[in-house]
């Protein structure tokens, strides 16, 4: 078959590899119907993310129809349409039975390694190195999936596949970052990074009671889908002053009173010294993630407020400002989508029309196309917000 592999930094190939097997009695086989480029595939692809290996399978928003199902799965049957989620769930560990599905204790086939790095280990997730199980992903044309009989959302007829494929990661995520804000009506939501994920943090405010929505980015093509919201946006390559001065200033001295960190590990931002150091660091491999992002987050956020992270980091963080954050009293809050904990609620949403989650698609293309995508999204070239590819 067919699947987009990681050959080193910055090398993704479209390779012919062995189809997948079913080798537990609780796996399903789907055949790909969509696949998605994400935004934390981009930090695979620069290198930030450790424990990758060339051949490895990338992708962890996908879709499909189930074509085998293994004898000890009773849930899903042949000709059933799905969409997956990125984290693969036991159903059965402490952890997942509180609903906390992205920390599963037993699907991470290589614990060894996200111990070392986080101390405990986290769920398996598809496609995203060996830290996190070495699971083949969502890019190739079949798929094996483990524990099927726990994660999967069944999509009715009459939802399409671009509407449906995001319930399996960046529509719970978005959701997840705005509930994690515990949103009351007068609040004023400031949100960094107006790709993908941040688009859903905007959409998913706005659902969730928010007053005002502020977005910060510097790419025209993301702001203006931003504005389309609703949101009020600035573009940080076109301001005075800092981020948190001008978002008193937008908003009469109040300021933010909660903010999302939509960016994670690799932000651009270079307008500052922090972001220019963080950027000269980590291409000397002197450092690991650039938080600049994070740090004015912190900053910005008022007093007894919550700073809530979807952006994914994967190192050790220099300079964050803990003094501001313990001294007024902040609550963050971060972590992988517990997708399962969302999903059927987000999917009465679409049904109900309360949203079409297929606004985001700029891009529709093959998985032979896919490498060559990788680098139009990652360099933001021909308006690139989201890309969708099919077999």
């Amino acid at each position: 078959m067919k699947a987009l592999c990681w050959h080193g930094k910055g090398d993704i190939r479209c390779d012919s590899v062995p189809d997948p097997q079913i080798e537990d009695d609780r796996d399903v086989i789907i055949k790909m119907s969509a696949c998605a480029i994400c935004g934390s595939d981009l930090h695979l692809m620069d290198g930030y993310i450790p424990f990758m290996e060339k051949g490895d399978i990338l992708g962890h928003e996908f879709m499909g129809e189930v074509v085998e199902v293994g004898r000890g799965n009773t849930k899903l049957k042949v000709g059933d349409r799905v969409v997956v989620p990125f984290t693969i769930c036991c159903g059965e560990c402490s952890q997942c039975l509180k609903g906390n599905w992205s920390v599963c204790e037993r699907s991470n086939r290589k614990a060894e390694n996200a111990t070392k790095a986080f101390g405990y280990p986290t769920a398996g997730l598809f496609g995203y190195s060996h830290l996190t199980g070495a699971y083949a992903g969502g890019q190739a044309e079949y798929v094996r999936v483990p524990y099927a009989d726990v994660s999967p959302i069944i999509i009715p007829n009459g939802i399409s596949d671009e509407q449906a494929l995001f319930l399996g990661d960046i529509f719970p995520t978005g959701w997840m970052a705005a509930a994690n804000c515990e949103i009351e009506p007068t609040d004023i939501v400031a949100i960094w990074g107006c790709g993908p994920v941040g688009q859903f943090c905007i959409k998913s405010a706005f659902m969730q009671g928010a007053a005002r929505v502020i977005a910060i980015d510097n790419v025209p093509e993301r702001l203006a889908l931003a504005a389309a919201a609703g949101a009020e946006i600035i573009n940080f390559d076109e301001i005075d002053g800092t981020i948190p001065d001008h978002i008193k200033d937008m908003t009469a001295g109040h300021g933010a009173d909660k903010c999302i960190d939509a960016v994670g590990a690799e932000s651009h931002a270079t307008a500052s010294f922090d972001a220019i150091v963080d950027k000269v660091k980590a291409a000397t491999l002197l450092g690991t993630d650039r938080p600049h992002v994070l740090r004015t987050a912190i900053m910005a956020c008022r007093p007894g407020g919550i700073v809530s992270v979807p952006g994914v980091y994967g190192g050790f963080l220099d300079k964050i400002p803990f003094g501001a954050a313990m001294n007024k009293g902040l609550t963050i809050r971060t972590g992988q989508t517990h997708v399962n904990r969302y999903s059927l609620d987000l999917l009465r949403r679409i049904e109900e029309g309360q949203i079409d989650p297929s606004f985001i698609i700029t891009h529709r293309a093959t998985l032979d196309q896919g490498p060559e995508l990788y680098e139009t999204f990652r360099d933001k070239k021909d308006n690139c917000i989201k890309v969708v590819l099919t077999a």
